[in-house]
């Protein structure tokens, strides 16, 4: 089967309104992860988030206490509907991991993004070396993971590239990528789904 280009795939389903659907299907493990990230961030923070659809979490992160939040996303029709709902903030079509922003962040959120590119581990060091400011902090949740087994048919069944990596990967990712401060944790776990896989550290520039 040939796979498709998870952009395109987004965009399509944002045509088809099924971005709401994934904002309400994401709406609980993204509260735990800003829940573990808000304490850590200064008032006024900067942030961005990372493979933002149409836009919900950007906007979140203002009432939550942003002094600035953007969001960038490889799906036209996402940004097109993110743009469309919310005229307050800067939202950015763009390609990654080739994209790199013009400023550092305080916090990169990230949810349901890291895993369709070809190489999410160099990803995670791209993000500690040139999105985040020293003691920034990353927080990303990724559904598809190796110990999520029913989550091992999603390539196959949307036709997108997924990479799958275990718990273990990810961690060591993330130490490899230079983060400190490392917290690899399960959220929002019901019958049947084993939770959200969050990761989540600070930048610790040399």
């Amino acid at each position: 089967m040939e796979r498709k280009a998870a952009t395109d795939v987004f965009s399509q389903w944002a045509l088809l309104g099924k971005d709401e659907g994934m904002e309400r299907g994401h709406a609980a493990s993204v509260k735990a992860m800003l829940e573990m990230a808000l304490p850590l961030l200064k008032p006024n923070f900067s942030a961005i988030d990372l493979g933002c659809g149409n836009g919900w979490v950007t906007r979140m992160l203002t009432d939550l206490g942003a002094g600035h939040s953007e969001g960038v996303d490889g799906a036209e029709e996402m940004i097109k509907k993110a743009s469309d709902i919310d005229s307050q903030h800067q939202y950015t079509l763009a390609l990654l991991p080739e994209w790199t922003p013009q400023r550092r962040f305080d916090l990169v959120h990230t949810m349901e993004f890291l895993y369709y590119l070809k190489d999410p581990v160099s990803m995670l060091s791209t993000i500690h070396d040139e999105w985040l400011e020293q003691d920034g902090v990353l927080v990303a949740g990724v559904d598809h993971y190796r110990e999520h087994e029913e989550s091992l048919g999603w390539p196959e069944h949307v036709g997108v590239h997924m990479t799958t990596l275990s718990i273990d990967d990810w961690n060591n990712a993330m130490q490899n990528a230079g983060f400190k401060d490392i917290q690899i944790v399960q959220v929002a776990a019901k019958e049947g789904f084993p939770g959200t896989l969050v990761m989540m550290g600070r930048a610790a520039h040399q």
